[in-house]
């Protein structure tokens, strides 16, 4: 269990753990056989050593001058941390004076494969064609010292950090001139980085505020001091750097004591190191957070009656019967947002608003839900105030939020951003129009407001998704789940999550170093909702369905690659790999394909964070881990300083995935479609990508003629996957609407017109960049969707008592 800063309980699966560190001895000793990279000499060949498990540096030998069969001979030490997945990068360059290094290749080896106190000689075959090799020999002892701390939720692993304060204390003559000194200190790998001190008073004695750096102290850092310059005589016209400037390694340092860093007639400089806390500010684990789980149990009190009234039931379901029934919606601009509103109040009608747990979203589905939120007892109301609201600025001309005022209220904005110390950009813009759009002036509302929405229970509990990505990359490659509620967010692959209010604030090593004032939620509107993150390959596929072009000419070919001697490969451990970058053209291509015109970037909460020795072979992480870096442990999102989010839409236009999670135990999902162009896709996609995950879901068996022509809904029990939810699938489409005003209620003539909504047509007013409809218009769409969840109030009926009968047959 984990205290946050406030006091309140986090769940975790986290646990504290003493972990031995060992001595990894690598001895680079020669390359055979390297293909010739310049055209007039034979490659100038060094060796580029990368572990960032365990040291801040890359290492690298002396170059060897035009020759094909380099001998080096270098021997570097590493202390790494064996609960900790260290993958070596061993890289071969070819020096060149005038141009970047040439890159020829990359070998990826696996710590894990060494037996402690053994020493081995590893021949990688690089190339068995030209028969290159690289030879490397390889150590692992014991280490002397006490063992590690370590934190670890069997996927991720917080270390050990320390704080270093560095204190100057200046000395002055009493007639001494007045003057500027300057100190520059620097710990590489440190949150911090690098910090200076001014000093400068008319004082006799004088003292800064300490420099502050937080390191780990496994890497084993060096703080460089720089101090300020003197001069040497006052006939000399030039100043010189003070060569005596004092470089500590500080591992050595021990804890909690003050020491004496250097002495000088014009200054003391003072250190001290002390350990920090374990105390972490992130929640490592898996399970559901202790809010969610209390407000599962407040939610009972409203799921209960409302599903004995739906069923018609004579009693109360008991606790272990009453299913779990989640809303689910996809984004669609503002076709989304419009649409939404008359399926909740259609689901109101029905009474089953007041049966579901969960409503998630993203996209345009955000909007309506970040406005409904804010009102502490929407669902408990008829909803009309709130569709009024939305119309009114939906119908209402966007053209003056493109007004003088306007652009210079959003300038003032942007500029408060970049002071809070956020990296901005034109999804922040974006998030700006947005609340001009939807709203009248200026919206304070965040996103931990909503706590008071659902604090009793009252309403479903709201999960906004965006995805992760990694620049070169498409979603294809890479794409990682992110969940936003009003308790917290995190990513469910890594079961990693912060508190809603800290989101945007700056961690390392699973501490908070910075916080950072919560975003109003227009910004993450913009965020989720951020159409303008595409790149050239996204229209390519929306075009094409395919990524060969891609594949083929921009993408480093890894190759797993014979060793000698064989070592033995557990399940948990890494081939051994070899990456051949692609060409210049090749790289350049990759560069205008993937590179997004606009990209939302936070702070990464998991920044500092390593992966764990058997992170693999975790269940929960394996459930989510599909993108090509998973098996590339030092290029994963923990390495990275910001996460760059966009709208889920631009992998698949859904936001079931956190319904999936099994320790959500969601038994039926309504399934609520509002995207553009086919209806079904988003669903065949979510259907494709859970079977290749391995993540149950229903069987969904759509007929090609139903395909040409969708009904208004669908029932898929999931009966030949055990295990599934039930899905209730509503397409947004124009049925039996044209006919009928209410289930029932045939159109008199002259209501005819009412029914013809022309969703998808080429002069669709209900296009998802359509930014302003007419009454009518908006109307229409708001009883369509409405009409068709009543219209099919037996599914839903259905569906539930399924649901019901698994949950008791279970139990029986």
């Amino acid at each position: 269990m984990q205290l946050n800063p406030d006091g309140k309980q986090w769940t975790s699966l986290a646990k504290t753990e003493s972990s031995l560190c060992y001595l990894l001895t690598v001895r680079v000793i020669r390359a055979r056989n390297i293909h010739q990279a310049d055209v007039l000499s034979h490659t100038d060949c060094y060796v580029s050593l990368w572990l960032p498990t365990a040291s801040n540096d890359k290492f690298q030998t002396k170059a060897i001058s035009n020759c094909k069969d380099p001998v080096w001979n270098e021997t570097f030490y590493f202390r790494i941390q064996s609960q900790v997945k260290n993958v070596l990068e061993l890289a071969l360059y070819d020096k060149d004076v005038v141009t970047q290094d040439d890159h020829l290749f990359t070998v990826y080896f696996d710590i894990a494969k060494l037996s402690l106190g053994e020493e081995v000689f590893m021949h990688f075959k690089c190339d068995s064609q030209r028969q290159e090799e690289l030879e490397v020999g390889f150590a692992l002892d014991n280490i002397s010292g006490p063992p590690e701390t370590i934190i670890t939720n069997g996927v991720l692993v917080s270390r050990k950090i320390c704080c270093l304060e560095v204190q100057v204390v200046e000395k002055k003559k009493k007639k001494e001139k007045k003057s500027k000194k300057e100190f520059s200190f620097k710990v590489q790998g440190s949150y911090e980085g690098t910090q200076d001190i001014v000093l400068g008073s008319n004082l006799l004695f004088s003292s800064s505020s300490p420099a502050k750096f937080h390191y780990a102290r496994y890497k084993q850092p060096t703080l460089d001091v720089t101090l300020p310059e003197k001069k040497r005589s006052p006939s000399s016209h030039s100043r010189v750097c003070d060569t005596g400037s004092p470089n500590v390694e500080l591992h050595s340092i021990p804890s909690g004591k003050n020491m004496i860093l250097a002495e000088d007639k014009r200054f003391d400089l003072y250190m001290k190191a002390e350990d920090c806390p374990d105390r972490l500010d992130v929640r490592l684990g898996f399970d559901l957070c202790i809010q969610e789980q209390d407000f599962l149990c407040k939610r009972k009190n409203y799921v209960i009656p409302a599903l004995r009234k739906v069923l018609q039931l004579e009693q109360d379901l008991l606790d272990h019967e009453t299913p779990v029934v989640a809303v689910m919606t996809t984004g669609g601009g503002m076709r989304s947002l419009t649409a939404l509103y008359g399926s909740l109040r259609g689901l109101k009608k029905l009474g089953v608003l007041d049966c579901a747990t969960y409503l998630t979203g993203l996209s345009g589905t955000t909007w309506t839900m970040s406005n409904l939120y804010r009102d502490a007892d929407w669902s408990q109301k008829d909803l009309d105030e709130q569709i009024s609201e939305a119309r009114k600025h939906m119908t209402k001309c966007k053209i003056n939020s493109f007004s003088f005022e306007y652009l210079k209220y959003y300038k003032k904005q942007l500029c408060q951003r970049k002071r809070e110390g956020r990296k901005t950009s034109f999804i922040d813009l974006w998030g700006l129009v947005l609340e001009s759009f939807l709203h009248d002036g200026k919206d304070n509302h965040r996103l931990s407001d909503q706590q008071r929405a659902i604090d009793r229970g009252q309403n479903p509990l709201p999960i906004y998704t965006a995805v992760n990505v990694k620049n070169n990359y498409s979603t294809l490659d890479f794409k990682e789940w992110v969940e936003f509620t009003p308790y917290e967010v995190g990513l469910q692959k890594y079961g990693v999550f912060v508190r809603t209010e800290d989101f945007g604030s700056e961690f390392f090593m699973g501490r908070l170093m910075k916080k950072v004032p919560e975003s109003r939620i227009c910004f993450l509107e913009g965020m989720w909702s951020s159409l303008f993150s595409f790149n050239v390959l996204y229209i390519w596929n929306l075009s094409h369905s395919s990524e060969d072009f891609w594949h083929r000419w921009t993408r480093d070919q890894i190759d797993n690659i014979e060793e000698e001697p064989p070592l033995p490969v557990r399940p948990q451990e890494l081939r051994t790999r070899l990456r051949t970058p692609a060409g210049p053209l090749g790289s350049a291509l990759r560069a205008v394909l993937t590179d997004r015109a606009c990209i939302a970037q936070e702070h990464s909460f998991l920044r500092g964070l390593q992966m764990h020795s058997d992170y693999l072979e975790n269940p929960r992480f394996c459930r989510w881990k599909d993108t090509v870096l998973d098996t590339f442990p030092n290029q994963l999102t923990p390495s990275d300083e910001f996460l760059s989010l966009v709208d889920t839409g631009f992998f698949i236009n859904t936001s079931i995935m956190p319904l999936l999670k099994p320790e959500r135990k969601v038994d039926v999902i309504l399934h609520l479609n509002y995207s553009a162009g086919s209806q079904i896709q988003p669903l065949d996609q979510t259907c494709k990508y859970c079977s290749e995950q391995g993540i149950v879901f229903p069987r969904v068996d759509v007929s090609e003629e139903d395909r040409k022509k969708l009904k208004e809904c669908y029932l898929f029990d999931g009966s030949e996957t055990p295990g599934a939810p039930v899905l209730l699938f509503f397409p947004l489409v124009n049925d039996t609407f044209q006919k009928y005003k209410a289930p029932g209620q045939r159109r008199s003539e002259s209501e005819m017109e009412d029914g013809n909504v022309d969703l998808y047509g080429r002069c669709s007013p209900y296009s998802t960049y359509s930014l302003q409809y007419t009454e009518k218009e908006y109307d229409r769409l708001v009883q369509l969707a409405e009409y068709n969840i009543l219209n099919n109030q037996h599914l839903i009926i259905r569906a539930l008592r399924t649901a019901v009968a698994r949950k008791r047959q279970i139990k029986e």
